[in-house]
């Protein structure tokens, strides 16, 4: 009788994990990432439509900060991770987006602008409209008056402001809610 050699086949190795990225995730993602790119999500948009009580504003001064919400799309920044950095990368997205719940993390299609007509999908954090502290309905006037004064613990709401437009321009876009909050901003208008 002949022994037949048998062998394990390897390990199946668990994808990449891409994170999309559409406010101070472009500029400051904070984890390891194998590939950015510029990229293309559909059926959100990019809005200054969460009040901020830890990152951006306290609860006795709310900031306003960036949610993807229904509707559109949005162009941002999309990261690729490699599948043995996933674990620590998740555990450090849910701290830093799941802090209060306004967020819902969810995996979306999105096109990778890099010329390959790539889809992939990304990880995404969508705002919770039944949140309360989803901002709904707020005009340029009362969202800039909420920027122009919040300070939370990662610092001022006009840095992040500042810091997404600046952004969103090195990349050619343009938003101009956006832009209209960052030009008061730089103006010094109260």
């Amino acid at each position: 009788m002949h022994g037949s050699v048998t062998s394990d086949p390897a390990p199946h190795a668990a994808p990449d994990t891409w994170v999309f990225g559409y406010g101070s995730l472009m500029w400051n993602p904070g984890f390891a990432y194998a590939e950015r790119v510029e990229a293309r999500l559909i059926g959100g948009h990019r809005a200054l439509c969460v009040y901020s009580f830890h990152h951006r504003g306290t609860a006795e001064q709310p900031g306003l900060v960036l949610g993807l919400d229904l509707g559109g799309s949005c162009r941002g920044i999309a990261y690729r991770v490699d599948a043995a950095d996933w674990p620590q990368t998740h555990a450090y997205l849910t701290a830093r987006e799941q802090i209060s719940g306004v967020y819902r993390e969810a995996v979306r299609r999105i096109h990778l602008l890099d010329g390959t007509r790539r889809a992939a999908p990304a990880v995404v954090y969508l705002v919770d409209r039944a949140h309360p502290q989803y901002a709904r309905g707020l005009d340029l006037e009362a969202q800039f008056a909420l920027v122009r004064r919040a300070h939370g613990k990662s610092g001022p709401n006009r840095d992040y402001v500042l810091e997404t437009v600046g952004t969103l321009s090195a990349m050619g876009l343009a938003d101009p809610g956006l832009g209209w909050i960052a030009h008061r901003l730089r103006a010094g208008h109260e």
